[in-house]
């Protein structure tokens, strides 16, 4: 499953400055159990808008992360929070329906 959230970077701070606490934080989540990566997108028009893209192998492992989430991670998420706008798109099931020009 895919956890999708949008990023708003506030005037004054850059979306460098948000990636690399994205990073730390992102490092730490990654150890939990069901963890499968995540990636970072900046919008093309818009520098200052990111896309986060988590991938679990499970709802459920996703929803044990979040409920036993670090201190470390809590922390870097509050620091974080006067600086961002997040919104949260959804979670997603693996994609149904590929096509893949490379095949």
């Amino acid at each position: 499953m895919h956890f999708i959230f949008e990023v708003q970077v506030k005037p004054g701070y850059t979306a460098e400055q948000y990636a690399d606490a994205w990073v730390r934080s992102s490092k730490i989540i990654q150890k939990a159990p069901g963890a499968c990566g995540t990636r970072l997108h900046r919008k093309i028009d818009d520098p200052n808008v990111l896309l986060a893209i988590a991938t679990w192998e499970s709802k459920d492992q996703r929803d044990d992360m979040e409920a036993n989430r670090s201190k470390l991670v809590r922390d870097i998420i509050v620091e974080q929070a006067r600086f961002v706008d997040v919104r949260v798109i959804g979670e997603f099931e693996d994609a149904e329906w590929i096509v893949d020009s490379r095949e």
